[in-house]
Order: C-alpha cells, then sequence, then structure tokens
C-alpha cells in the first residue's frame, strides 16, 4: 500500500517515542495535520508534564478537535515494564479502522561525550545506555509489531531517528555512535525479514537542541566540539521543523527502499 504526496497518511495510529521536547514533539505535532479523523497519537516520554502539556495542545489543536486522538505514556523505556505500558495503552486507543500503524523510534541518550573509549571500564554504565537507546528500541518495535499483526489493508511502518554517527565515527562519542550504528542495522534486518513492513533510518541533521548544547559543553574531543560550536555561530544548525517536515515528506510520498538510511540534505 503506497501513498503518495498529495494523499494523508490516512487513519493512523501513530506512537512516537522521546516526544516531550525537540525533535519527537515536532513530529507529533506535524503528524497531527496529516492523518485522518478518527487517528490516535500515543505520545511516550519520562517527563509526564511536558506530554500533557503536548497533549492539551493538540488536543485543542484543529487536528483535535477533527477528532484526533492523543493519549500519552510516561515511561521509562529503558525498562520492560515501560515498553510494556506504551503497547497496552496503544492497544487500548485503537480501533479496527486503523489502516496505517506508524512507530517512529525517536527516544535517545548521547551518553557521556566527555571521556574517550578506552575510559569506559564500567560495564553496568554502558549496558545501561545501550539498554535505552538499542535494547528497548528493538523490544518496542517488537512488540508493537506482535500486537498489530499484518492484514488486509493495514500499511505499517517503522521509523528509526538515526545520525550521521551511524556511519562515522566521532571521537569521545563511543556511546551515541555505537548505539545509532546498531540501531541502523537493527532495522536494515527488519526490513530484509519482514517485506510487507515500511521501515526507514532517517538521519535529521544537526539540529538546534538540548543535546546540541550539551554536545557543544561536554565533548571531550576538541575538533568534534570546535565543529559543532562553528555551525551554532554561523547559524548551520537546523530546526526541528525544518527536517522534521523532510521526514513528512517521506512518509508522505513513501517511495523510500525499506531499510534505507536517508539523511535529511538527501531529502
Amino acid at each position: 500500500m503506497q501513498r503518495t504526496w498529495n494523499s494523508p497518511l490516512g487513519q493512523a495510529l501513530c506512537i512516537i517515542t522521546g516526544a516531550s521536547r525537540g525533535f519527537g514533539r515536532e513530529a507529533a505535532t506535524q503528524i497531527s495535520r496529516l492523518v485522518s479523523p478518527g487517528s490516535v497519537l500515543i505520545l511516550v516520554a519520562r517527563s509526564e508534564d511536558d506530554l500533557r502539556t503536548l497533549q492539551a495542545e493538540l488536543t485543542e489543536s484543529k487536528a483535535g478537535k477533527a477528532g484526533l486522538v492523543v493519549r500519552y505514556v510516561a515511561a521509562d523505556l529503558g525498562l520492560m515494564e515501560g515498553v510494556e505500558s506504551v503497547v497496552k495503552a496503544s492497544k487500548e486507543a485503537s480501533s479496527d479502522n486503523i489502516e496505517h500503524l506508524i512507530l517512529i523510534n525517536n527516544a535517545a541518550s548521547l551518553g557521556d561525550v566527555s571521556r574517550f573509549t578506552r575510559e569506559f571500564t564500567d560495564m553496568a554504565e554502558v549496558n545501561s545506555y545501550l539498554s535505552l537507546n538499542v535494547s528497548s528500541s528493538l523490544c518496542l518495535t517488537s512488540s508493537v509489531l506482535q500486537a498489530f499483526p499484518q492484514r488486509p489493508r493495514l500499511q505499517r511502518t517503522v521509523v528509526n531517528i538515526s545520525s550521521l554517527c551511524a556511519l562515522k565515527p566521532f571521537p569521545s562519542w563511543v556511546l551515541y555512535c555505537t548505539g545509532k550504528a546498531a540501531r541502523d542495522m537493527m532495522f536494515k534486518v527488519l526490513a530484509e525479514e519482514e517485506p510487507t513492513l515500511r521501515v526507514l533510518n532517517y538521519a535529521p541533521g544537526p539540529m538546534d537542541t538540548h543535546m546540541q548544547d550539551e554536545a557543544r559543553v561536554k565533548t571531550a574531543d576538541l575538533n568534534v566540539r570546535k565543529s559543532f560550536t562553528r555551525m551554532a555561530a554561523n547559524g548551520l544548525l537546523l530546526s526541528c521543523e525544518e527536517s522534521c517536515a523532510k521526514l513528512m515528506k517521506l512518509l508522505r510520498e513513501n517511495t523510500y527502499e525499506s531499510g534505507a538510511h536517508i539523511d535529511v540534505y538527501d531529502v
């Protein structure tokens, strides 16, 4: 089932992780304008206050007044209980009329970029990072696909918010680069295994977000830190709005190769 740029995403169940701020928040806002009445948005993050605020905004928006259902789940996806709560909420809010399942795996953390690879000796610290940034994406995606199996007239789309760091090593960013590379391969494998599934690894580019602020202050590698500082000073950081608009374009056109890694600058 392929949709064109001029058609909406249909009556959708859309699950967005990391939805409380930054790119995830903007994705929720933009996708709410593209789905049909009766669609359901499940917003997931750890900050309940931020999720409640976003839910209220979307409910009061034109889409909300037209019949968009907005639910939120405040959960730690690094724990299996968090994954299970998202699936439970999605099943409760969904209906048999849903024709498009969209899962946007956006939740991620930068990790400690103030140290180099040789300094990571605490296995518990590394495991904790990988649990949130890799394991949770795999378990949530698998659980959602099991909860909403393939059936006639249902399109299923899984998006991984990736990064250039999935392809290129950044000194002192060993945790982040490792997590992003692992996730890219995870979803490439998924695309090979599930030919009826639409899978996309989308790299949103360097955006003006809290994570960027943190990177410019804490990155141990001087060259990487200077590069980001120059980008910010010269106005080269992307806004979440413009990067997210490129993702929406990809979802609406639906012509990408399933499993592909697509950078914002290639759209």
